[in-house]
């Protein structure tokens, strides 16, 4: 393909779509590879994959393969999901919730998260639904982004405390953070203050891809 082989001199983008939650969505093929991105940042793809596949390798790939439940919170393009199938080859069910009933429908046509047979989807409010799920999980990534922006309710207490009782024994939490500013830093050293506590143990992987800082949270009883 022509404008594949063109992207690995310039960036060409196939396609751009406003979102009501969102705004900006763009598909784009760069260096060879589709990526989706929103207006100042890689929403799936690209970077964003490479980030969030290092915080899966420090769980260890052949843990997570034979993981039963994992709960993905911000799905965008779902390149995590990707890694997770394709790369490591879980099995397991799958859950993604995701917000922007139009970034799926991008997903499905760009990305094919449609054809993943373990893959469930929920259009929802992460919140919302973590305050309502019954069920546990092996692993739940988080990774909830506006643009370059984080809800306030991903480091608040009772959110905090609510995604952990959700974990299984021997369960993880990997949580994608930006840090753009010394505030930015501060929050974060506050959410590992809080939640490095029995029965879990918090380790940070920071400046993975410049501005992203993991938050890898192990539940070891």
């Amino acid at each position: 393909m022509l404008k594949r082989l063109l992207s690995y001199i310039v960036p060409i983008r196939i396609h751009q779509k406003k979102s009501s939650v969102s705004k900006n969505l763009e598909v784009t093929w760069a260096n060879g590879q589709l990526v989706l991105d929103s207006k100042n940042t890689n929403y799936s793809y690209g970077s964003l994959q490479r980030v969030l596949r290092k915080g899966l390798k420090k769980i260890g790939f052949d843990n997570i393969r034979n993981m039963q439940e994992v709960l993905i919170l911000g799905v965008a393009g779902g390149s995590v999901i990707k890694t997770l199938t394709d790369e490591i080859k879980c099995t397991g069910k799958i859950t993604g919730v995701e917000i922007d009933p139009e970034v799926i429908a991008l997903a499905n046509e760009y990305f094919d998260l449609n054809q993943i047979p373990n893959l469930k989807i929920v259009i929802d409010d992460a919140f919302d639904y973590v305050l309502r799920t019954p069920f546990k999980y092996d692993l739940i990534v988080v990774d909830i982004f506006q643009d370059t922006a984080m809800p306030n309710f991903l480091f608040e207490k009772f959110f905090m405390t609510r995604l952990g009782s959700l974990l299984k024994r021997d369960g993880y939490i990997l949580f994608n953070t930006m840090i753009l500013n010394k505030n930015d830093n501060a929050r974060n050293d506050q959410y590992h203050a809080q939640f490095n506590d029995k029965p879990f143990r918090v380790t940070r992987l920071p400046r993975v891809e410049s501005h992203n800082e993991l938050i890898l949270i192990h539940r070891y009883q």
